[in-house]
C-alpha cells in the first residue's frame, strides 16, 4: 500500500462546534478575528432564514444541514509527520525501489480545528436558492445525486444496452 498524499489528523473530543459561514466578498485576512457583537450578528427572521449587515451592506442568509453520513470540518494546514515506514517496506517483491530524494512526493497534512453540521450561506440582498449560488446547487442536489450514483441498490433497475 503507497504512503497517502493528503492526510488530516482529527480529534473528536477536544473540538469545538463551529457556525461556518459563506459570505458573498474576498477577505484577505487567514488568521483569527476577535469579532465583536457590533461586527457581526445575524439575526434569524419569522421565515427561518438569517439577516446581517456586514460593513453596512445587508446580507441573506440561508442555512444548510449537512445530509446524513456528512460531516464538516474546519481544518488548518500542519507540518507533516515524517514517514516512519521505508518504501521497501511498501513495495512488492517483484519491485525495485530507487529512492532519489526529488521524485518524492510532499505529503500535505491537515488538523482539525472544529467541526460543524450545518453552513450558512449569504447572499446581497436576496435569499441564495440553488437557481443561482453554487454551494446551496451543491448541497440540495449533487450529493444527493452522488448518492444515487455510487449506491448499488439491487432493486434498481439497470438499463440494458
Amino acid at each position: 500500500m503507497s504512503p497517502p498524499l493528503f492526510t488530516i489528523e482529527s480529534s473528536t473530543s477536544g473540538q469545538e462546534k463551529a457556525t461556518v459561514n459563506l459570505l458573498p466578498c474576498r477577505i484577505y485576512h487567514d488568521g483569527d478575528v476577535s469579532a465583536s457583537d457590533a461586527m457581526w450578528n445575524p439575526t434569524k427572521t419569522q421565515d427561518g432564514s438569517k439577516t446581517a449587515y456586514l460593513r453596512g451592506r445587508k446580507l441573506h442568509g440561508k442555512a444548510l444541514k449537512l445530509p446524513d453520513g456528512y460531516r464538516g470540518m474546519v481544518v488548518e494546514q500542519t507540518e507533516a509527520k515524517p514517514d516512519t515506514s521505508s518504501n521497501q517496506e511498501l513495495a512488492d517483491e517483484d519491485v525495485q525501489v530507487i529512492e532519489n530524494p526529488e521524485d518524492q512526493l510532499k505529503v500535505g497534512a491537515m488538523k482539525g480545528k472544529a467541526a460543524f453540521d450545518e453552513l450558512v450561506v449569504w447572499g446581497h440582498e436576496s435569499t441564495s436558492d440553488s437557481t443561482v449560488d453554487p454551494y446551496v446547487r451543491g448541497m440540495e442536489e449533487w450529493i444527493a445525486f452522488a448518492g444515487e450514483i455510487h449506491s448499488s441498490n439491487p432493486d434498481s433497475e439497470s438499463p440494458s444496452r
